[in-house]
């Protein structure tokens, strides 16, 4: 796998945990996970997804898309502080125990898969 492939990759479990997380966010709320237009899980994965983005920028994340250190704890800030800003701005609800939750979910998928990716890599000898 070279470099561009494994940030595609990550980019894709970065945006595949967001709307993860999202989905289970809203099924717990009784919301459906597509609410009554079709867009409900749209509305409430568009900020963590432009916050994640902006997390990908500021890390330059496709230079190393896999390390926790660099660009996993850069991109899941800023997919915290910048989904709840946009939800702010949005209208969106943002509690206290909600940004101690997503930032526990967010973390764990975020940086989580990256640890379990390094971890594998460096059994398999594959990095040093």
């Amino acid at each position: 796998m070279n470099l561009r492939q494994a940030a595609i990759g990550a980019a894709a479990l970065d945006a595949g945990a967001i709307v993860v997380f999202s989905a289970i966010g809203r099924a717990s709320h009784d919301e459906g996970i597509l609410g009554e237009n079709g867009l409900g899980l749209a509305t409430t994965a568009s900020p963590f997804l432009t916050g994640a983005a902006l997390g990908w920028v500021i890390a330059r994340a496709w230079k190393r898309p896999c390390d926790w250190r660099r660009t996993g704890v850069i991109v899941w800030a800023s997919t915290l502080v910048g989904g709840m800003v946009l939800r702010v701005v949005y209208g969106q609800g943002v509690q206290v125990s909600f940004v101690i939750v997503a930032g526990t979910v967010l973390a764990s998928f975020l940086i989580g898969w990256r640890v379990v990716s390094g971890w594998i890599a460096t059994r398999r000898g594959l990095k040093g």
